[in-house]
């Protein structure tokens, strides 16, 4: 059976580091385009680097923004992932280097270069892809599918902003950008992740009988679960992977709900939420295919495979 084959716009980031890990053990990688989000992009590369050189594969990784399109961010995620973004573990400089080309030019060329062959899959704030649509606003054409990792579909989100996602609350602009570009996308929101949270003690025994990738996701995760915990997070809530089982397997998805998806701008109480017009009466083209339930026996499989679980 033919392997996907992947092309991964992220921020690494804790969540992201168990999403590239079940990228590798299940498709082809033909690139990590990376993105500033869950920490600066000095770290978001540095970590990428860190999981290449991890994985062994040569995958080339590929330097973004640094900031989003128009505004300033308010907040990241450092709290959450640790202030290098892996759990100031301490890591050693990484051997993998950073290609001279930047994210935005990276993904128009690799989607030229195998058009309709590759599924992108958006695990960050949308700077990089946005900006590659307004170098070329012919990039959908080239895509097979995207996958965005974003949104909080009924408002429970998690940000400062309440009822906005992290993804699309960094950079609300890129997000309209995004979801007014492309006529088709899947969406795995945050409260989907919520939903598909593995419990704790079964993660650590998955941890304890892994290989070194297990290892090494068990060090840089401390961090995110000890605020997860405290903040009544039930759960390891592993955002990043859903979205990517999503994007490795989309037999995988058992519920989903096609419906036109906005973001919200210049709100009075909000900036980058997420509108769906489930209802149907803004006249507007349903392009989010909103994934609401998957076979969570499957999607923990996945999950094991890349932490290295025997069986």
């Amino acid at each position: 059976m033919t392997k996907p084959q992947l092309l991964i716009d992220t921020d690494p980031g804790v969540d992201d580091a168990l999403a590239i890990l079940m990228a590798a053990a299940h498709a082809d990688i033909a690139g990590l385009s990376i993105a500033a989000g869950n920490v600066g992009l000095h770290h978001t590369v540095r970590n990428a680097r860190t999981l290449v050189d991890l994985l062994g594969l040569g995958t080339p990784v590929f330097a973004g923004c640094a900031m989003p399109l128009v505004r300033a961010p308010e907040e990241d995620a450092a709290f959450v992932h640790g202030r290098d973004g892996f759990g100031d573990i301490g890591f050693a400089e990484p051997a993998a280097k950073v290609a001279a080309e930047s994210a935005a030019l990276a993904l128009l060329r690799l989607t030229r270069e195998r058009p309709g062959e590759l599924t992108l899959v958006a695990l960050a704030p949308l700077t990089n892809l946005a900006l590659a649509l307004r170098l070329d606003p012919d990039l959908p054409q080239r895509v097979k599918r995207l996958v965005v990792m974003g949104g909080a579909v009924t408002g429970h989100g998690n940000t400062g902003k309440v009822p906005a996602e992290f993804n699309i609350g960094f950079d609300p602009e890129a997000a309209h950008v995004v979801f007014e570009a492309f006529p088709s996308f899947d969406l795995v929101d945050w409260e989907a992740t919520l939903r598909h949270a593995f419990d704790n003690a079964e993660f650590d025994r998955w941890l304890a009988a892994g290989d070194q990738h297990a290892a090494f996701f068990a060090r840089i995760a401390s961090t995110a679960r000890r605020y997860n915990a405290e903040h009544e997070r039930g759960g390891l809530v592993a955002a990043d992977a859903l979205a990517m089982a999503v994007a490795l397997d989309p037999a995988i998805v058992t519920r989903s709900e096609r419906r036109a998806v906005a973001v919200e701008l210049d709100g009075r109480l909000t900036r980058g939420a997420t509108v769906v017009d489930w209802a149907a009466r803004l006249g507007r083209p349903a392009q989010a295919n909103i994934v609401l339930e998957v076979d969570h026996v499957r999607f923990a499989a996945m999950v094991r495979r890349a932490l290295g679980v025997p069986g």
